[in-house]
């Protein structure tokens, strides 16, 4: 994940992509970057198979394909705080998943 800065006319603005996000969890991304002042800019469904297959909806089929959201804020800390709720989120989900295996 990479933030980056990018001027859209007089609004100065940060961007993050979010790649290879778990369908499971874009509810809960979208309402937590909503909750701390990001915008979804936008969602791309991207073939693992052919790089030239790119969505902005969901296919029909969505196996082998991998969902990246790019999310902007106008204060480069709100993109900070949700990369961070993200990866603890994926590492609760991957503990949990760990207790449930063993």
């Amino acid at each position: 994940m990479l933030v980056e800065r990018y001027i859209n006319g007089l609004n100065q603005r940060s961007r993050l992509e979010f790649k290879n996000v778990s369908k499971d969890v874009i509810p809960w991304l979208e309402q937590t970057a909503a909750e701390n002042n990001c915008t979804i800019d936008k969602r791309e469904w991207k073939s693992k198979y052919n790089s030239y297959v790119i969505y902005d909806y969901e296919p029909f089929c969505s196996d082998g394909f991998e969902i990246n959201i790019t999310v902007s804020s106008h204060d480069v800390n709100y993109l900070y705080f949700l990369k961070f709720l993200y990866n603890n989120k994926l590492d609760t989900i991957e503990y949990l998943n760990n207790c449930i295996a063993n």
